[in-house]
């Protein structure tokens, strides 16, 4: 079993917060991401794993999204995770699934950024360019970095 922990730091925004947890049982099974992100704008967000960890310029630095595949129309890039909804609280609990963010191998996640965006992500289908490489999600409110965590079993 592989942990890990993404603490989100402002970029943005300076009320953005959380912390997001991933858990993947074996190398070839599924992740799930849990947690909290408090202090967003009612409504979806976009949620976006970059190709880098590297903070030195805030969010800014993470580069692109985290796409080993070359992505194009018809598929989505790894690293494109889709959307947190924020209640009218400003709170988004994340409860998300997904064989396509391994926290192990080649193409693990681990050391990577997490992005949460300022716009729902429209998910590489709004039409153009734009679309297919930041799902028009807007800017970077809040990153963290995904690190490797102690189990907790």
């Amino acid at each position: 079993m592989v942990t890990a922990v993404c603490v989100f730091s402002a970029g943005t925004s300076l009320t953005v917060a959380g912390i997001l947890t991933f858990l993947q049982e074996t190398p070839a099974g599924t992740t799930s991401l849990t947690g909290t992100v408090t202090g967003l704008t009612p409504g979806s967000h976009g949620l976006s794993i970059y190709e880098f960890g590297d903070f030195s310029s805030r969010c800014l630095s993470f580069g692109s999204r985290f796409d080993p595949f070359g992505s194009n129309k018809q598929t989505r890039p790894l690293g494109q995770l889709g959307n947190i909804v924020a209640g009218d609280d400003g709170k988004a609990n994340v409860h998300i699934t997904n064989a396509q963010i391994p926290l192990s191998g080649e193409n693990s996640v681990i050391g990577r950024g997490l992005v949460v965006h300022e716009k729902a992500d429209d998910l590489g289908q709004g039409g153009d360019e734009e679309s297919l490489k930041t799902g028009n999600a807007g800017p970077r409110l809040a990153c963290g970095v995904i690190g490797l965590a102690k189990s907790t079993k």
